[in-house]
Order: structure tokens, then C-alpha cells, then sequence
């Protein structure tokens, strides 16, 4: 009789158990939007959080900051967005004017671009912008104000969605440390130091991840800038731009950058276009050959199996924003794995 009241409870505890992590997945993928915003500032607060420490670390032996870790957070956003702001100064006016003029002549490159199209036989007849944008899928919207307005509020959406990134991972760099040691207590003690070193390792990686996104960013979007200007391209500014935005996603972005700079440049003339599309080759195989190399697989120390691997799962699961969380991920992942199996090999561990 005990046995069967004991089998009925085991039972009872097995589907409330299943019911609660049922409950729980269903409710993280309804959230799925903010979870991924909270995952993004996660990995940014990670990735800023060893600066942190360089800028806080303790001057005494007993231990007290130099700075106070809000003090040094603070001035980490304040650099940031005081070199944005620079930047901006240097860029913005003249990607504007480009911008603008480029939006102004749009109408007058694209038939030059159709002309050139048909006179090698790649399309067979001219259509006009107008008739373009009105052939060009709607979308589940049905109409071009509809389309419009959907495109507001994403961009609306993007907005709020950065500023909320950048406030919560300001929080979760001032509460790491509290954060961390709730978080540890759930963990057993005899595993406490395997998680501890995992999550130092992990950090290591995810800053050297967003570092080498800032350089690679900033060396292609200068070279592209300077190559183009020099070869007479016009709007390099804003090829430029797309440029070093685009080498921030795996794979697509470079391909791109360099597209649109191939497309910019046939506007004007065959010769050009084959100029720039070389300049292109050239500077993306020096980029994935040189710099990806010392900068991404020596510090994140990501095989390029796995980066694939986990660019085409983080693609198909997330798209665009997917691709470019896959190597840090991937990056956290392989911590994990390679903790436990080294944890796993020990030879205490193995007796045990």
C-alpha cells in the first residue's frame, strides 16, 4: 500500500515537474523578443566587464577601488559615446550630403546601370524606378502605406530596443558581482569552482568577441573609405559606412559592402566597377586571412568548423541578429564543454 502511495507521488512530482518546465518554455518563447534583448545586453555587459576591472582594480592591499565601479562604467559610455560623437562631427555631414545627393540622382544611375544591363544582354529591357518599386513585393502589408508605416514603427522598435539594451546592460555591469554570486549559490560546492572558472573564461572570450568586432569594424570601414575615395568613387562615405556595419555580420555583411560598392561604382563606369570590385577581393581576403585569424580565432579561440556550425543555426533560428550572436555563443559553449571535460578527466574526479 506504501508502495503504491510512493509510486503515486513520484508520479505526481514527475508531472508537475514536466508541467512548470513546460510552462516556463512556453512563457520564454512568447518573451522571446525580450529574452533576446536581455541576452544582448548580457554578452555587451560581459564584454565591457574586464575594462571594468582594469579601471576599478584595487590600489591597496586591502582591496579598495580606486574607482568606484559606477565611476568606471560611467566613463567607459562617456568615451564611447563621446568618440560617436567625434565621429560623427567627421562623418555625418558629409554621409549626408552624399546621402542626399545620392537619393537626388538615384533615378539617373539606375538608368544608366539598366542601359549598361541591356547592352550586355543580362536583362532584356528597361523599366522605370517608378515601376520598380511598384512591381517590388509588398509584403503582407498590401499597400506602400502600409509598408511604410511597418517600417516606421521597426525602426521605432530598433530604437527603443537599443536604449533598452544599453540601460540594462549598464545595470548588469554595476550588479555583476551580486548578480554572480546569487547566481553561484544554487550551484553545488564542489562545483562552485568549476562554474567560477567557466564564467572568468567566458568573459575573457565574449570581450575579446566584441573588441575584435570594434577593430574589424573600424579597419574596414577606414580602408574602404580611403581606397574609394582615392579611386573616385562617389558616395564612398556612405559604401563606407555599409561597409563597416556590414563586416559586424558574419559572412552577409562583407558580401554586401561589397556589392553596393560594385553597384555605386558601375553607375559610373564598367572600368571603375571592375576597379572597386578587385579593391573589394583584395581587401576582404587580407581581412579573412589576417585579421579574422589573430584577432578572432587566437583570442575567442573558435575553431572555423564551429563557427560555421553555429553561423548557420544561429542564422536559421534568428536570421541576421542569429549570425552575429553565433560566435560569441558558440564561444560561451565551448567554455562550458571544455570546463567539464577537464573537470571530467581530473584524476580525484575519476577515482570518485
Amino acid at each position: 500500500m506504501s508502495s503504491d502511495r510512493d509510486f503515486t507521488r513520484r508520479m505526481l512530482k514527475t508531472v508537475f515537474a514536466v508541467a512548470i518546465i513546460g510552462i516556463v518554455l512556453a512563457a520564454l518563447f512568447a518573451a522571446r523578443e525580450a529574452v533576446m534583448l536581455i541576452y544582448i545586453s548580457a554578452l555587451i555587459a560581459m564584454g565591457f566587464s574586464p575594462l571594468v576591472r582594469v579601471i576599478e582594480r584595487p590600489a591597496t592591499r586591502r582591496g579598495r577601488r580606486r574607482v568606484p565601479r559606477v565611476v568606471a562604467i560611467l566613463a567607459i559610455y562617456i568615451t564611447i559615446i563621446g568618440v560617436l560623437v567625434l565621429l560623427g562631427f567627421l562623418v555625418v555631414p558629409p554621409l549626408v550630403e552624399q546621402a542626399t545627393s545620392l537619393w537626388a540622382s538615384l533615378p539617373t544611375h539606375f538608368a544608366k546601370l539598366q542601359q549598361l544591363l541591356v547592352k550586355y544582354k543580362l536583362i532584356s529591357h528597361r523599366v522605370s524606378l517608378s515601376e520598380a518599386v511598384q512591381n517590388a513585393p509588398a509584403g503582407s502589408g498590401g499597400s506602400a502605406m502600409t509598408t511604410v508605416a511597418v517600417a516606421l514603427w521597426s525602426v521605432i522598435g530598433g530604437v527603443f530596443g537599443l536604449i533598452s539594451i544599453l540601460i540594462l546592460s549598464f545595470y548588469l555591469l554595476v550588479e555583476a558581482e551580486s548578480l554572480f554570486s546569487y547566481m553561484v549559490a544554487f550551484v553545488p560546492d564542489s562545483r562552485r569552482r568549476l562554474a567560477t572558472t567557466a564564467a572568468r573564461e567566458a568573459v575573457v572570450k565574449v570581450s575579446a568577441w566584441l573588441s575584435a568586432q570594434f577593430i574589424l569594424a573600424g579597419v574596414m570601414g577606414t580602408f574602404a573609405a580611403v581606397g574609394l575615395g582615392l579611386m573616385g568613387e562617389p558616395y564612398f562615405y556612405v559604401v563606407a559606412m555599409i561597409a563597416a556595419i556590414g563586416e559586424t555580420i558574419p559572412v552577409l555583411g562583407p558580401v554586401i559592402g561589397g556589392v553596393s560598392a560594385v553597384l555605386v561604382a558601375l553607375s559610373v563606369s564598367p572600368k571603375l566597377a571592375l576597379s572597386v570590385g578587385v579593391y573589394f577581393l583584395v581587401l576582404h581576403q587580407l581581412e579573412a586571412n589576417i585579421l579574422v585569424p589573430k584577432i578572432m580565432e587566437k583570442r575567442v579561440g573558435v575553431s572555423p568548423v564551429t563557427v560555421m556550425v553555429a553561423l548557420l543555426i544561429g542564422g536559421s533560428l534568428w536570421g541576421v541578429i542569429g549570425a552575429v550572436l553565433a560566435i560569441p555563443t558558440a564561444a560561451i559553449l565551448s567554455v562550458i564543454v571544455d570546463e567539464v571535460a577537464a573537470d571530467a578527466a581530473r584524476p580525484d574526479r575519476a577515482r570518485a
